[in-house]
């Protein structure tokens, strides 16, 4: 649901910038210009900084304590890092589109200063995207849990081999799958790797989560749209090559036969801000060029 711009003062921004872009320092610049100007602390990542020739920086995985808006140059990768460092923070991002599709980012680079102005008086309202936890459990012991904005993959590394996943939620057995692999993704992540494999677009606010075959051998097992509140588990219980579970298209981590892999919805969101005249369905009709 939407939420609206919080009553605690904006003294300390974070930036978070994309690599290799030569557009990137000279808005960088203007932007520190301007919050300087109006008293606004700042803390640079480690590639903002570099932008500027400064040593330091913070990793953008774990974006430092006291940040009261993070502010995101770059496309929807850009944001989808950014957003594991935001983590269990409440705090708001202003996610400024200067990569291609960027369909998590909400702002132009031409409309930043006076979208940023408005957000610094408050006036603002955030969309809140869930997230999942998911945790691999290895002769029954946890390796560790990671957060996704977008999806958790479980694939095959090597060209033209199938895996064998079996399913379950809520310790219900779903089914058995061979396919190239598995994707549990959120709301936000239906229009990424799920949609490309045929799974439904679910609007940011439905309390869903989607578990969708990758390329399936029995063209019957179709995506599925689960409540919020289940867990799901996909055992690995064979298949031809490694595999490999994929947090966001961006973590990795080797998987081995057996492997369980549990996902359920986290008990927290990321919490972009909307500028007002946006709404979903235009920006699937603008990204996805719809009708």
């Amino acid at each position: 649901m939407p939420r609206h711009g919080i009553e605690k003062p904006i003294r300390r921004v974070g930036i978070v910038a994309k690599p290799g872009r030569d557009d990137i320092p000279g808005l960088v610049t203007q932007l520190l210009s301007w919050l300087a100007a109006r008293g606004i602390e700042t803390e640079c990542d480690l590639v903002t900084s570099n932008y500027l020739g400064r040593t330091g920086g913070f990793d953008r995985n774990q974006m430092p304590d006291g940040v009261d808006l993070l502010i995101v140059l770059g496309g929807d990768g850009t944001l989808l890092s950014a957003a594991r460092g935001v983590g269990r923070r409440e705090t708001p991002i202003l996610a400024v589109n200067l990569g291609g599709l960027g369909f998590m980012m909400t702002t132009g680079p031409d409309e930043l200063l006076p979208q940023l102005e408005r957000v610094v008086a408050g006036d603002y309202a955030t969309s809140c995207r869930a997230t999942l936890f998911a945790e691999i459990i290895r002769n029954g012991k946890s390796l560790g849990r990671q957060s996704a904005l977008n999806d958790v993959v479980i694939n095959k590394a090597a060209v033209a081999r199938l895996l064998l996943l079996d399913a379950y939620v809520d310790g219900e057995f779903v089914s058995s799958y061979r396919a190239d692999g598995m994707i549990i993704s959120t709301p936000t992540g239906s229009t990424a790797y799920s949609l490309s494999a045929g799974g439904p677009v679910i609007y940011p606010s439905v309390s869903a989560i989607c578990l969708t075959p990758i390329c399936p051998h029995t063209l019957t097992n179709r995506p599925l749209v689960l409540p919020d509140r289940a867990t799901i588990e996909v055992v690995v219980q064979g298949g031809d090559s490694d595999s490999y579970l994929t947090i966001d298209g961006q973590v990795g981590l080797k998987l081995e036969l057996h492997d369980r892999i549990r996902t359920r919805l986290a008990d927290h969101c990321i919490h972009i801000i909307e500028p007002e005249r946006v709404r979903f369905f235009e920006v699937l009709r603008s990204k996805m060029k719809w009708g």
